[in-house]
């Protein structure tokens, strides 16, 4: 039962997410919109993944949010209030210092394009490891219509467990349009998905748990390696080509630094086909080798190639971020271009 202090944090907390929403929404095609608002509805309404929700009442309150959207687009973030403190939203460690005796774990950060993100949770777990800080975030009282599952901030790694079943949910609903025989599709053939939605979209995400902190551990130890210039560097550009290219090479070298290893060592089939029918287009076109080194262990099981390649990535990636940290030109468009044409040059 959440006290009545919590429930005056929890509402400032999701009317910072309704001004990110409002700020961000556009960010998105109108499939996605659409896809997102219906899953962020279903949350709020705390409607189970087997639940038809009626596609009318969705509408209505779809266009309430947009007009409550259209009144907070101009306006500022509100300040954190526990107790007699005031902190910004963006200070998440002084306000976790404050909510672990409850219990929750709060995170505010800013994600792909320069978007913020806010979540509060029930913290289910927190770990303090070597090099990095775990916070596994339960059922989640406020967040933003994106809520991404796992984010890296400075040492601080938080895994929303809740978010991740509602991610999955998105992927098998977009699967179904057209079921292709993919590594994805191989991935939810390993779970009851048909009969048991519920319960087989928890137990995928206890299965695939791990290897999202693996990730999130590479994210850590790639920025380590590339220091504050690369980040620099990436907010500086504006959302092209390029920087699209300087993700997906720096996602490359985090999971081979963490992800792929650990991959390798548990050998888990569902989370193999997971992981792979989870990337992009992008990553996919810069890292061709994996791909192929993936089509041969479905076909006959063999790691050989795979592992091969993986040792390949942790220097080929690390050598690339760390060329394209020396590039020096006049300005955005000329340096928006040599990286492309830098990253083109040297897919793995």
């Amino acid at each position: 039962m959440l006290t009545k202090q919590i429930k005056e944090l929890t509402k400032t907390i999701q009317h910072n997410c309704h001004i990110a929403d409002a700020s961000h929404a556009g960010d998105y095609t109108l499939c996605i919109y659409l896809l997102k608002m219906r899953e962020f509805y279903r949350w709020e309404q705390d409607e189970t993944f087997s639940t038809n929700l009626v596609n009318k009442t969705v509408g209505k309150w779809l266009r309430q949010r947009e007009e409550l959207w259209d009144g907070l687009e101009d306006s500022e973030y509100l300040n954190i209030e526990i107790g007699k403190k005031s902190l910004s939203p963006f200070e998440s460690d002084s306000i976790n210092e404050n909510l672990q005796k409850h219990q929750l774990v709060y995170s505010g950060g800013i994600g792909i394009n320069n978007r913020p993100h806010f979540f509060l949770a029930e913290l289910d777990i927190s770990e303090q490891h070597k090099d990095y800080n775990l916070y596994i975030a339960g059922k989640e009282y406020a967040r933003d219509m994106s809520a991404p599952p796992a984010m890296s901030q400075q040492n601080n790694i938080y895994i929303r467990k809740e978010s991740f079943r509602r991610l999955l949910w998105e992927k098998l609903e977009t699967w179904r349009w057209n079921k292709p025989d993919n590594a994805l599709g191989r991935a939810f053939a390993c779970y009851d998905c048909e009969k048991n939605l519920d319960l087989a979209l928890m137990q995928m995400t206890d299965a695939e748990v791990n290897n999202v902190i693996q990730h999130e551990r590479g994210e850590i130890l790639a920025g380590h390696l590339l220091g504050e210039k690369w980040q620099t560097l990436l907010f500086s550009l504006p959302h092209s080509t390029a920087s699209i290219m300087l993700r997906a090479i720096r996602d490359h070298l985090a999971d081979s630094l963490t992800t792929l290893p650990a991959l390798v060592l548990s050998n888990s089939a569902p989370s193999w086909h997971f992981y792979f029918g989870n990337l992009n287009n992008m990553r996919k076109d810069l890292f061709p080798s994996i791909i192929k080194g993936y089509n041969e262990w479905h076909e006959t099981g063999s790691l050989s190639k795979i592992s091969d390649i993986i040792t390949q990535g942790q220097e080929h990636w690390l050598q690339l971020c760390q060329e394209i940290l020396q590039i020096n030109e006049p300005d955005i468009k000329s340096q928006q271009t040599e990286i492309q044409n830098l990253i083109e040059r040297n897919r793995l």
